[in-house]
């Protein structure tokens, strides 16, 4: 029986002390004395939800060290630095298993990293009481581990877009992701890109679709891991994080190449460089560009989303799906309509999304679906927001409890950053 300091809990199915009353990361509190296993049922469930915790704990503990740091006062630094860290873990780990295969085989193995730089040899820390750090409470050892930490991981990201400085730049809502990959079903043998791939979700996502897919082989498991996802990121804060957020979802080696697509020479694309589909959130604008893109392609459908899909944006959204070779004649719209305002308290999810995805399968018409000749579109500003021809937006009032949410959560966040400025004087 461990020891327990007087004043702690005990949480028995993670083993990991938590202070009273603090809850366990894992949403439960048991005391040592009665050893209540925190209502889980399965040894199993123990394991799974011991492990959320630590690693939760740990990410929490690393954010509270970068807080000291000068320099390192919002969700967008702690990630950064963050980031790096589990990076170059991560590398050490897979060189070693590398090094190790190569020396069964017979074969000598060249290391990216020169001894003096690897993880092992200058991170790692210990205190003197032989303690980790927090980092290297991080494992990566299992596909288990590493969806526990993708979760955790994406859920920093999230947290990025509410940081400022830009950070929603970072974030596409997650269920619009899922809604885009469900439309497009990208099929294994598929080259999938995305050439302003901020955080990668678009990839990542369309990964967990694909490895879901019935029936897989090896040779479809190998080509997942080589030969299908393909990003290029701009900024190299959003670029780690990418390259990060990957290998956290499977991807052992992401093709993720740190340069603006913007600049770019079409003509030295050669064909095998082209991509079977794309999914992104770029930069998008400008009469000229929408003409090209109705003329060159097919634009099947317009998704209309309200303002707030994006957390921090009170514009609305618009996402469009097309395919490339043929002129569009005729666009299906749907207007998202969630029956509430959507804020920070109450984001965009997969329930949302659920009718759009099944209609768009037949394209069929309703009072929030509807068909648009494309020689109907206006050739001066080529505005693809049409208004619903079924009547017009209904003004949905937040309710008075959704605006005292918000203002509790607002008040929240400002005490976190006050707490923090205290920190630093």
């Amino acid at each position: 029986m461990p020891y327990v300091p007087s004043g702690s809990s005990y949480c028995f199915y993670c083993f990991f002390l938590v202070p009273q009353p603090a809850l366990c990361g894992g949403g439960g509190r048991a005391w040592i004395k009665n050893m209540k296993p925190c209502g889980l049922t399965s040894q199993a469930s123990y394991t799974k939800r011991g492990r959320h915790c630590t690693f939760e704990q740990a990410f929490k503990n690393i954010d509270a060290d970068l807080r000291n740091e000068a320099g390192c006062t919002t969700e967008l630094d702690y990630t950064e630095q963050t980031s790096w860290l589990l990076f170059l873990k991560y590398l050490d780990g897979l060189e070693q298993d590398k090094a190790m295969e190569a020396e069964l085989e017979g074969r000598k193995y060249a290391f990216i990293l020169d001894e003096p730089y690897r993880w092992s040899s200058w991170a790692a820390p210990r205190d003197k009481d032989g303690k980790l750090d927090h980092i290297d409470e991080l494992r990566f050892g299992s596909q288990a581990e590493k969806h526990e930490l993708s979760h955790l991981y994406e859920a920093k990201i999230k947290n990025m877009g509410n940081a400022g400085r830009n950070g929603g730049e970072y974030y596409t809502p997650r269920p619009l992701i899922r809604a885009m990959v469900q439309v497009v079903q990208p099929e294994i043998g598929e080259r999938i890109y995305d050439g302003a791939c901020g955080s990668a979700g678009f990839l990542c996502e369309s990964f967990d679709y694909l490895r879901n897919q019935p029936k897989l082989t090896a040779d479809n498991l190998k080509t997942l891991q080589e030969r299908t996802f393909y990003g290029k990121e701009k900024k190299p804060l959003a670029y780690v994080i990418a390259i990060m957020n990957m290998i956290l979802h499977g991807i052992e080696a992401p093709n993720i190449i740190h340069t603006n697509t913007l600049t770019e020479n079409l003509s030295d694309i050669q064909d095998k460089d082209r991509m079977d589909v794309i999914l992104a959130n770029p930069p998008f604008g400008g009469g000229e560009r929408k003409e090209l893109l109705l003329e060159s392609c097919n634009l099947h459908t317009v998704l209309d989303c309200p303002g707030g899909t994006f957390q921090g944006a009170g514009v609305k959204t618009v996402v469009l799906f097309f395919e490339k070779g043929t002129p569009t004649r005729k666009v299906w719209y749907y207007q998202l309509d969630p029956g509430r305002n959507m804020g920070k308290t109450n984001p965009l999810n997969d329930a949302d999304l659920y009718e759009f995805v099944e209609l768009q399968k037949t394209q069929a018409i309703t009072a929030k679906s509807w068909s648009v000749d494309a020689a109907t579109i206006d050739t001066a500003t080529y505005d693809l927001s049409v208004k619903n021809p079924n009547g017009g937006e209904e003004v949905i009032h937040r309710s008075p409890q959704d605006i005292m949410d918000e203002i509790a959560a607002l008040d929240a966040e400002a005490a976190e950053v006050l707490t923090t400025i205290r920190d630093l004087l």
